[in-house]
């Protein structure tokens, strides 16, 4: 559940005290984080990370069990926290609207939890890619097989090895712990109390998730068209401008500047806007007037039926396939602010201007979504296609096949929310585009993110 969608306003979730003090926990962890040099420094981070995610979690279950009370018989247990946000405690919506703030700030300490996987693969974003193909995970405080999980990690460590623990993240959906042995690859388990009860199903995405890393198998779950694609180059992006960008809008309040490859790029910065003397009533200027034009240094201003947005907005932990905010080469300080949606960026396009420039790299692309479609797209939305059509000459005539290629809206995603270098975007295409053993439906990942991310 989204807060805006249970009926409570931002400013709400943001004036809430615990929210504004998870701040400067985050920061912490992050710095922390960023700070381990090994195997040795991580095992004691993910033990602060997990007394955190801990903590979080029992709250919110606590605030859960008052609020199913209150709807039943108007009063919640004898001993439930008291409200924090000031609202009224004879109504459940107040209880509920507790419970959804410790929900959200367990999944932004879980984000963190997101950027320590990221480093232990290496940033190697197959890894994610594979071990996220799961249902969200469920809340550790009160698990049943916790504490064996916790063993297996510190068995682990005594042999020298670091294990990551799944629950402890957002994004590893499948197993329960994952083992990073020296000098061999990253083995995710499936931890039990009782070694005897195995679920069968655990088991075999496991297995299909080691297939798909190590032996070109089909990824986790139900479709044996997916499978994982190497585009075999680096990736490059125009992160040093969300990061000047960002650092504006904490000083000013908001900051726009276009973006290589047909993008606008807006922050917004609570913090900035209140320092910048920015309020409800003069926000809607302030905003046009430094948007509008990186709109037109855009060249995206004109078609509004066909503009298309990612937005960061209450996104930690939502989006697996996404990079956590963490891992992005900006100040811990301005990580946090985007984990905890103190600042907000959005990157904006134009569909049909991104499909000009597929055509300009020699591709036939065609902008699939229609005008007015509105500039949210769905997960698994095709956004984009490709076709071309091969003649083969067969005795006295010519056989013709059309080829097509569909772009999804991941994809398209992750060019705009990481503002991916756009000739890095248009040649990667077009090499899959082009590859004759290209099958299926490909999840492609670049090469040599570590150099990228913090």
């Amino acid at each position: 559940m989204r807060l805006e969608e249970a009926g409570f306003a931002p400013e709400d979730v943001l004036a809430h005290p615990q929210h504004h003090a998870a701040q400067t926990t985050l920061v912490e962890l992050i710095e922390q984080l960023r700070a381990c040099e090994g195997p040795a420094d991580g095992y004691a981070f993910q033990k602060v990370l997990l007394e955190r995610v801990l903590y979080a979690q029992s709250r919110r279950s606590a605030y859960s069990r008052a609020a199913k009370l209150m709807r039943k018989r108007a009063r919640p247990q004898p001993d439930a926290p008291e409200l924090e946000s000031g609202k009224d405690p004879t109504q459940p919506g107040s209880w509920a609207f507790e419970r959804e703030i410790w929900e959200r700030i367990s999944r932004q300490y879980r984000s963190v939890g997101d950027a320590m996987a990221w480093r232990a693969f290496g940033f190697e974003r197959r890894y994610i890619l594979t071990l996220s193909r799961n249902d969200a995970p469920g809340e550790m405080a009160g698990k049943a097989g916790l504490q064996a999980e916790l063993a297996f990690v510190d068995d682990a460590w005594r042999e020298g090895c670091f294990a990551i623990l799944h629950d402890v993240t957002n994004c590893l959906r499948i197993g329960d712990v994952t083992v990073f042995p020296h000098n061999d690859a990253p083995r995710t388990e499936e931890i039990k109390t009782n070694p005897r009860r195995r679920d069968r199903a655990q088991l075999d995405r496991i297995r299909s998730a080691h297939q798909a890393l190590w032996d070109a198998g089909t990824l986790p779950g139900d479709d044996p068209r997916q499978k994982l694609y190497d585009l075999a180059m680096p990736l490059k992006t125009h992160l040093e401008l969300l990061q000047q960008t960002a650092n504006r809008a904490a000083a000013e309040g908001i900051a726009a500047t276009a973006v290589p490859g047909s993008r606008a790029l807006l922050v917004v910065d609570q913090f900035g806007c209140l320092n910048a003397g920015i309020t409800n009533e003069n926000y809607a200027a302030a905003h046009d007037e430094e948007y509008l034009p990186a709109l037109r240094a855009a060249g995206i201003g004109d078609r509004p039926q066909y503009r298309i947005a990612a937005l960061s907005y209450d996104s930690a932990g939502r989006n697996a396939l996404r990079a956590p905010w963490a891992i992005y080469p900006l100040h811990p300080v301005i990580c946090a602010r985007l984990i905890g949606d103190i600042s907000v960026f959005m990157v904006e396009s134009c569909g049909p201007d991104l499909a000009q420039l597929m055509q300009a790299a020699g591709l036939n692309a065609r902008w699939a979504l229609p005008a007015a479609h509105g500039s949210v797209m769905q997960p698994g939305e095709v956004v984009m296609e490709f076709t071309e059509t091969v003649r083969t000459p067969v005795g006295s005539g010519v056989l013709e096949q059309k080829r097509t290629l569909q772009m999804r809206q991941s994809d398209l995603d992750r060019y705009l929310i990481e503002l991916l270098d756009p000739v890095t975007w248009t040649v990667a295409v077009r090499s899959m585009f082009e590859d004759p053993r290209l099958a299926g439906q490909p999840w492609p990942y670049y090469r040599d993110e570590d150099h990228v991310w913090v």
